[in-house]
């Protein structure tokens, strides 16, 4: 009985343990946020951000991903690349940025790396 005592404790002791051990190493979110602002630096609210992965292999291939947001009353369109990041891989991405208002355009690229919160800034014009 004293052994089977000191067991249960054992495991009671270890399944804490594990708890406390996973816990730790929560996700932290990959956003990517494009701010667009027009020549006279001035924010641009629903400019149309286009962000899209090209891809490296010769002969070229289509578009790798393509994902699309409107830049809010701050001038920043917001992804959220959670789905793409997986536990322990190094870095997400770099992806190509069109950015659209109007007859207003502008291009760049944005470095995605895994749980931060990536910025960049394009400036759009005719």
């Amino acid at each position: 009985m004293k052994n089977y005592i000191i067991f249960a404790g054992i495991l009671i002791l270890m399944g804490g343990m594990s708890l406390s051990l996973g816990s730790c190493n929560k996700k932290e979110d990959t956003i990517a946020k494009v701010k667009v602002l027009d020549t006279a630096n001035a924010i641009v609210v629903g400019a149309r951000v286009i962000l899209y992965g090209t891809s490296t292999k010769v002969p070229v291939e289509p578009v790798i991903r393509r994902d699309t947001a409107f830049t809010n009353t701050s001038g920043i369109a917001i992804f959220n690349y959670n789905d793409v990041y997986q536990t322990g891989q190094a870095g997400v991405a770099v992806l190509d940025i069109d950015a659209k208002k109007d007859d207003l355009k502008g291009k760049g690229i944005i470095k995605i790396e895994q749980e931060t919160e990536n910025v960049a800034t394009v400036f759009i014009q005719p």
